[in-house]
């Protein structure tokens, strides 16, 4: 998955003022410009929207560093200065502190009406199969000698995925939830969406991940003003999250 799980950034900064002051200042965030579900440069991803969100509480306009998500994405954003806080990483990512979670999901079965549920249906031996490479789901396939079509991850990986499934090329696709919530929603025919069991595959395998926002280890002040935005905006981040059919467990 191209960012196993991470990542549009946003960052507070004031040229003249405190974080603190009442008067405009700057959120600036640092995201992925092709990254649908979660972010764009035409600002139509689910962080993009919750990024304006935390904006508007913070009497602060946005601004964007633009930066695909690849290795040393945090490296180059995060730690240089270049932003403040990372709104999609999981809980407990070693490069951020995080924030308490604003949401949970899974990685999901995508099918026509299959109604797979676990990796350990006997099913799934007669199916077509198709994965993302890397993803925690190609160890638990192929510990259990299970066939797939792998799909390198690219910025439309997880789209093909679901298109493959929708004209029939595969039977299922297994697909980090977000994603598969949106781009199922864009087939002209249903997707059934189904997180996987279980959701920790033996000996210690997640598949489900909480996701918090993540700032530079030691700014306690920033976490402690996103925890109090996150646990006074949840039912409108949750609200955002269903507009894009972004599952949650």
């Amino acid at each position: 998955m191209k960012r196993a799980l991470i990542l549009a950034v946003i960052s507070l900064s004031c040229t003249k003022h405190s974080v603190l002051s009442p008067q405009p200042s700057v959120l600036r965030v640092c995201a992925d410009p092709n990254n649908l579900p979660f972010s764009n440069t035409n600002l139509e991803g689910f962080e993009n929207k919750i990024a304006s969100l935390v904006a508007k509480d913070f009497n602060a306009r946005v601004a964007y560093t633009w930066l695909p998500q690849r290795m040393g994405f945090v490296r180059n954003t995060l730690k240089h200065g270049d932003c403040d806080v990372i709104i999609g990483v999981p809980a407990n990512y070693e490069q951020t502190a995080a924030t308490e979670p604003y949401y949970r999901s899974s990685y999901v079965f995508c099918s026509r009406q299959k109604n797979i549920e676990s990796f350990d249906d006997p099913r799934l031996r007669k199916l077509r199969i198709g994965v993302e490479i890397p993803s925690p789901a190609v160890q638990a396939l192929t510990s259990r000698g299970l066939q797939f079509h792998g799909y390198p991850v690219l910025d439309d990986s997880a789209k093909s995925l679901i298109d493959a499934v929708a004209k029939g090329d595969i039977d299922i696709a297994i697909v980090w939830g977000p994603k598969a919530g949106y781009f199922a929603r864009q087939q002209r025919v249903a997707i059934d969406i189904t997180p996987v069991s279980p959701q920790i595959d033996p000996p210690f395998l997640p598949f489900v991940f909480d996701i918090s926002m993540g700032v530079r280890r030691g700014d306690t002040k920033l976490r402690e003003r996103l925890d109090a935005e996150i646990e006074r905006r949840r039912d409108d981040i949750d609200r955002i999250l269903d507009s894009y059919g972004v599952p949650r467990v």
